[in-house]
């Protein structure tokens, strides 16, 4: 058994939205996520997708998208992207109830594997695309929700923490933020996160041990569309 993690698969099989537009690496990026993924990920594995998993703007244009996703080995844990507008946050339940046994939903809950508890929520930081007080109130929103998830794993007896974000944890140029205080207010030892693409948002974050915490950039063209092991 192993946990993996990878995020912004990008899907679109049911609407028109080519990923190599982006870059090269992008070309065919659908079957190097399918190639590796079944390389690495075994069926007793489980593997957090941090979120960006289809172009589908509802759940009928996803469907294909999610079916992929599912298909792929082992236990799949998905979070939610700044892109998945199939997903209402406040619907959560009902795609866990929709595709229950099949794939989860991580958002205002947790999951486990071994001793550990999986929590986290999108995130948000600021990239100067909206105004500081709209950034402000969404972050202050999803810092809400990481700690819902946080709690409920904490209730019910879970002391080891892995985080997982789709936003990189700190806007560029912050040293702190709330999701890294939150992180080292329960102890998180890893904190998982994707959503910068290309060579020149590599580096907008955190990589590697921050004040004893393990931080991980898993966006799919990051890792060369090779899930990542966690644990």
């Amino acid at each position: 058994m192993a946990l993996y993690a990878m995020g912004d698969f990008h899907l679109s099989f049911t609407v028109n939205k080519p990923m190599d537009v982006f870059g090269s690496e992008w070309k065919n990026h659908v079957r190097k996520i399918e190639k590796y993924w079944k390389k690495y990920v075994k069926e007793t594995d489980t593997a957090v997708i941090t979120g960006d998993h289809s172009w589908g703007r509802n759940l009928d244009e996803c469907r294909e998208d999610l079916k992929f996703i599912e298909d792929l080995p082992g236990r799949k844990i998905l979070l939610r992207g700044n892109h998945d507008m199939f997903w209402d946050a406040k619907k959560t339940e009902r795609l866990n109830s929709l595709y229950e046994g099949k794939l989860s939903f991580l958002q205002n809950n947790f999951y486990t594997y071994e001793d550990y508890a999986l929590v986290g929520t999108k995130g948000y930081c600021y990239e100067g695309k909206d105004s500081y007080e709209h950034f402000e109130k969404i972050r202050d929103r999803e810092l809400v929700r990481l700690r819902t998830s946080f709690e409920a794993a904490r209730s019910a007896g879970y002391r080891k923490f892995v985080m997982f974000l789709h936003y990189p944890p700190t806007s560029i140029g912050e040293t702190e933020s709330g999701f890294t205080k939150m992180a080292q207010e329960y102890g998180a030892e890893q904190v998982v996160y994707s959503h910068c693409h290309g060579k020149a948002r590599y580096d907008d974050s955190f990589h590697g041990e921050v004040d004893g915490i393990i931080y991980h950039l898993v966006s799919s063209d990051y890792l060369r569309f090779k899930p990542e092991r966690i644990l």
